[in-house]
């Protein structure tokens, strides 16, 4: 396996060394499990047939929402049904199956919440870490998620600690150098805080910035009771 690895120094306070974990083979993803990792990245190959079926759900459907709580041994059916039983939907949905049997198998978990939407808006604008144990996301067409290696982050400033300045201005980070972005097609699982032991070190992203006219067909993918 060919393997690129981000990795993220601790800070001089001494919250803990995390890692950024990338590589264009799909058992990266596996590496979530180490106690030092908080995003693994999957750069997988785009299929050109993947492209052309988001490009049409976002044209065809451009208001689409889906919420879903799946259960892991009836997938496809379901998320093809919500999107219409065509050709196109086949092909995404076939995709999709295929992610949430792997995040299944991952964590063991016999259900899953899904959310396929079609964005024209920022959805977290802001930076911040999630409150769930990890979530899986990509983004089929559009900006794809922004974020922070673990180092750089002043979390003090996070929320409510920013005293409403924006991010760039409030010293969360230092520097738009600093800011990672995934790619469409990309799969990523970024641990959040309530992962055991990874309080206070849940991976730092954000919503992209989108302009006039441009859309997001982002999936995310989460544990359920």
């Amino acid at each position: 396996m060919t393997t690129q690895t981000i990795v993220s120094m601790p800070p001089a306070q001494g919250v803990g060394f995390r890692r950024s974990l990338m590589s264009n083979d799909p058992s990266i993803l596996t590496e979530i499990h180490k106690d030092q990792a908080n995003i693994a990245i999957w750069q997988r190959d785009f299929p050109k047939e993947l492209k052309h079926a988001a490009k049409l759900v976002v044209d065809h459907t451009p208001t689409l929402q889906i919420s879903l709580s799946l259960s892991s041994e009836n997938v496809y059916t379901p998320i093809n049904q919500a999107l219409g039983e065509t050709p196109t939907s086949e092909v995404l949905s076939q995709d999709i199956a295929g992610l949430i049997d792997m995040f299944c198998c991952l964590f063991d978990l016999q259900r899953v919440g899904l959310k396929l939407t079609v964005l024209d808006h920022v959805m977290c604008p802001r930076f911040h870490a999630d409150q769930v144990p990890c979530r899986l996301v990509t983004t089929y067409q559009g900006e794809a998620t922004e974020w922070l290696p673990h180092h750089v982050v002043d979390r003090t400033k996070l929320g409510p600690g920013s005293r409403g300045k924006p991010d760039e201005e409030s010293g969360l980070y230092h520097g738009a150098d600093q800011v990672n972005q995934l790619k469409a097609g990309e799969v990523a699982l970024l641990k959040g805080e309530l992962w055991v032991g990874n309080e206070n070190a849940g991976l730092v992203h954000r919503s992209p910035q989108l302009h006039s006219g441009q859309k997001r067909l982002l999936l995310t993918i989460d544990f359920m009771e």
